[in-house]
């Protein structure tokens, strides 16, 4: 008996070899002793879910982060020097972070839940004899069932038996109409999609009956085969996580190495250890920047607000980043770049080619010549007659959206008639059908018998394949309306031919037979799963930003190659000597090193199977590549985990998809794709904009204190002070960048290369132009305070130094944050108004940096003292002077690049 392990190539096999190996009669099916057995050796029919942390463990790990270091080494410095206020604050920051992301890490890890929900259903089985109905959780491998329309396929099934079955697997492997199937045996290397004599777990029967003999169960179905797919894809960090980890690593060590040096150099000058202590205390605390992992969080929910505001649901906070990054969209073609409902493009009637207007299965469009010598459309109206009788489909509304009750082939045939104005209701009031042979496989065609009243006679209606059409008409041309299918299917076009007949008034039922010879021919029509309209402006809108669009389909390579065409993707004469569009068995036959070069020069990957997917993946990722993965169906899970960033749809998606991808469209549109990428790009400006803005002060403060101890002077700032100036400045003005618009020319600058660091030579250079202006005008207005000033040499002259040295990195923060609005121009220009938060968190700054100046309270939590008039006016000249210096940078750094080019 055959092994559920290690089983031979079931659709190589006949369907008396399948039982043979299985043991079993499909007349009779297994016994239940023996149904017992197989259940002990083969286990229920269900998928493993895979052990994961649990909550507590997940929860723990979120603190396993060199950002969170530095965080915790802030709430540890605070509480010892005993400012428990301020550590219970950086704290919680490090708490609410950590609940997030074990939240979100959890909320991940429901897609192989669903892919088990996704097994269970109920199954028609023959045991010992007699047909029963068992929850398919308790079928074994060798078990015969049977199928009708509307059963979800149990297991792997091997048919045997079929009349008429037709299965919807495009959730499977991506095929966008149900797949007719059969039970004659194919070669061992037939790809996946291709084996009609095979019935996958969770497809849907969408037409016919059939038996067949179950020879997967559990994890060693092919849908089980995808749930190991999605546990063994690399859970990637996002370009903001990786170069955040990179940053904190970095800023760890400098902060620990100055501590260190600051301490040495204490030393040196025979300072006080205790005051040494106090000082590169102070000095840690003055380089940590507490806001920035509260920023970032706040940046990315606002991207998730506005994003969702563009139909587009944000599961995992990275993801808004990354898709600003993205610079490989890989998308699937069924649903996604398609409408998902097939559409009548092509009619061939009466001699003439006629085109079609309208997408999916709203009745809009209209049917025009492509002759342009007149607009009479006569000549199809039989055709498309016959398409709406001879149909066992309906075209219904629901909440606004036209939907197909049946065939989607057969849906496009009833849209298609209503442009024209023929509604099949209508029709079959006035033509009634009489009987009708149903299609079969074996003879390619479906025919209706109608009644056209008393004394005329009974027409009948036949549509199918071209071939078996053409061989039952008389008075046409083979070779001629060849030629036109031909040229149909050379546009990814799936091609029916149309016929009509006579037959006398008083028959009353129809059979082959009638319909064998003596038939009209009517015409052709071509019908595809279109491209969105929308996609195709998404797609030009992906070029201009520089990134590549690629698509990756289950589906054939013709319609694959046909939509990309209409789409604009790729070279169609390839790259670089690769071929634009590659299929499944290409694929098998690209060895790994040499796959990564294919991978980027195609633009379409056609017959592909879930691991092909995974692999191609893998391979656009290994040069560096962004990669975002859009996709609905089982078969794109695994992918969807495995990129950088993967889009699910709202609407057709699976539940597997969803809970595998980053970010789920609500409105399952390609184009949203792209106003994501401008909203994560946004993001990353404004992140980037708090990170150039808030690193100066914790740079100037630190250098503020390493030089007072350098020249053993007094500390110009108290470790309450560092971390009332971090903490006020993060939260009023430093949070109002998140709210800051979009930059204009967005979308026409290239993907941000995920090496590059968030801080670019021209925006450290300003950073250390301002770190360094704030050394200067804090330490120099302390000094003046306290050697020159009113109360020189006293303990009030001292803390006022202090005051006046806070005052200074308060006021120059506000000024220079109306700089870091803009990163590559003057912020002089247009939108300078447009984010009103960034004015008000000024004048909320500077009315609590006064309340802390001059309220008693508050001068003895913070070792304040109130300012004279003229200190205000010196502090107030260092931050003008500062905002200017920085606008005059920017000016000569813009005429440079520009006169270099």
């Amino acid at each position: 008996m055959a092994d559920n392990a290690t089983s031979p190539p079931w659709h190589a096999l006949t369907a008396e070899q399948v039982a043979a190996e299985w043991k079993v009669d499909p007349s009779v099916g297994l016994s239940p002793e023996e149904v017992a057995r197989r259940q002990t050796q083969y286990g229920r029919n269900e998928i493993t879910r895979s052990s994961r942390h649990g909550l507590l463990v997940t929860f723990l790990l979120q603190f396993h982060q060199p950002l969170i270091y530095i965080l915790l080494a802030a709430t540890v410095v605070t509480l010892l020097m005993e400012e428990y206020i301020d550590a219970g604050v950086i704290f919680g920051v490090v708490l609410v972070n950590a609940l997030v992301g074990m939240l979100q890490e959890h909320r991940a890890a429901k897609a192989i839940d669903a892919l088990a929900r996704a097994m269970i259903a109920t199954a028609t089985v023959r045991r010992g004899g007699q047909m029963v109905r068992v929850p398919s959780p308790e079928l074994v491998p060798g078990d015969v069932v049977l199928l009708q329309s509307g059963d979800q396929v149990p297991a792997d099934v091997r048919l045997i038996r079929v009349k008429d079955l037709r299965v919807s697997e495009a959730a499977l492997t991506g095929e966008s109409v149900p797949v007719e199937k059969a039970v004659e045996e194919m070669p061992a290397e037939t790809p996946l999609a291709d084996r009609k004599n095979l019935a996958f777990a969770t497809a849907l029967v969408t037409y016919g009956q059939a038996t067949g003999i179950v020879v997967a169960t559990g994890d060693r179905t092919e849908v089980g085969k995808i749930q190991r797919l999605i546990s063994t894809a690399d859970e990637l960090a996002t370009p903001l996580t990786r170069e955040i980890a990179r940053f904190s690593m970095w800023l760890m060590y400098v902060i620990l190495g100055i501590a260190a040096f600051t301490f040495v150099v204490g030393l040196v000058h025979k300072t006080d250890v205790i005051l040494l202590f106090h000082a590169a205390v102070a000095l840690a605390v003055a380089m940590i920047p507490e806001g920035l992992p509260a920023a970032v969080t706040v940046v990315l929910a606002m991207g998730v607000r506005r994003m969702a505001a563009r139909h587009a649901i944000i599961r995992k906070l990275p993801a808004v980043e990354a898709l600003g990054s993205t610079s490989i969209i890989c998308s699937d073609k069924t649903g996604t770049l398609t409408e998902n409902q097939m559409t009548v493009q092509k009619i061939w009637a009466g001699g003439r080619l006629f085109s079609v207007s309208g997408t999916g299965y709203a009745p809009e469009g209209t049917i025009h010549p492509d002759d342009q010598q007149t607009d009479d459309i006569t000549p199809v109206l039989e055709c498309l007659r016959c398409g709406a009788l001879c149909n066992d489909s309906r075209l219904v509304q629901k909440e606004g959206r036209w939907e197909i009750d049946g065939d989607p082939t057969e849906g496009a045939l009833l849209v298609v008639a209503r442009k024209a104005g023929l509604d099949e209701a209508k029709l079959a009031t006035e033509l009634p059908r009489i009987d009708a042979v149903p299609f079969e496989s074996e003879h390619q065609y479906m025919a209706t018998l109608h009644d056209a009243g008393e004394e005329w006679p009974r027409i009948v209606y036949l549509k199918g394949s071209v071939e078996k059409t053409l061989e039952r008409c008389t008075g046409i041309n083979p070779e001629e309306v060849h030629a036109v299918a031909n040229e149909m299917g050379a546009l990814g076009l799936r091609v029916l031919a149309f016929a009509q007949k006579e037959l006398p008034p008083d028959q009353a039922t129809l059979s082959h037979a009638d319909v064998q010879t003596g038939l009209t021919f009517l015409g052709l029509q071509g019908m595809i799963d279109p491209p969105r309209a929308e996609a195709i402006h998404a797609v030009r809108e992906c070029h201009r930003a520089g990134i590549r669009v690629k698509m990756i389909t289950g589906d054939h390579a013709t319609t694959a190659a046909a939509i990309a065409a209409q789409l604009g993707l790729g070279h169609p004469d390839g790259i670089d000597g690769h071929p634009p569009v590659i299929t499944g068995q290409q694929l098998t036959r690209i060895p790994d090193e040499k796959l990564p070069a294919a991978a980027t020069a195609a633009s379409v990957f056609a017959r592909v199977t879930p691991e092909q997917k995974l692999r191609l993946v893998k391979a656009l990722q290994a040069d560096g590549s962004v990669v975002a993965m859009t996709g609905d169906g089982v078969n794109d899970a695994p992918a969807l985990k495995q990129a950088d960033i993967g889009v699910a749809m709202g609407i057709t998606g699976t539940e597997v998809a969803k809970d595998a991808a980053d970010m789920v469209l609500t409105d399952d549109n390609f184009a949203s794709i792209v106003a994501a990428v401008e909203e994560g790009r946004g993001v990353f400006d404004n992140l980037t904009k708090f990170i150039v803005w808030t690193l100066p002060t914790n740079l100037g403060q630190g250098l503020v204190i390493l030089v007072a101890v350098m020249l053993g002077v007094t500390l110009p700032m108290l470790p309450v002070q560092v971390l009332w100036v971090n903490m006020a400045t993060a939260i009023f003005l430093g949070m109002t960048l998140t709210f800051e618009p979009k930059e204009p020319g967005l979308m026409d600058r290239p993907p941000r290369d995920p090496k590059q660091s968030f801080i670019t030579p021209e925006l450290l250079r300003r950073m250390v132009l301002v770190g360094l202006a704030m050394l200067a005008g804090a330490f120099g207005l302390f000094t003046y305070e306290t050697e020159y000033g009113p109360w020189a040499g006293t303990e009030h002259g001292l803390t006022v130094g202090r005051t006046v040295a806070v005052s200074v990195f308060i006021l120059v923060q506000s000024a220079y944050l109306l700089n870091c609005r803009r990163l590559r121009q003057s912020v002089f220009g247009e939108g300078f108004w447009n984010n009103p938060w960034v004015f008000a968190g000024i004048a909320t700054m500077l009315l609590t940096q006064a309340l802390i100046v001059y309220t008693p309270v508050l001068n003895i939590a913070f070792h304040t003292a109130p300012m004279p008039l003229a200190a205000w006016l010196r502090v107030l000249a260092v931050a003008v002077g500062v905002f200017i210096v920085v606008e005059i940078e920017t000016w000569l750094v813009n005429r440079y690049q520009h006169a270099t080019g």
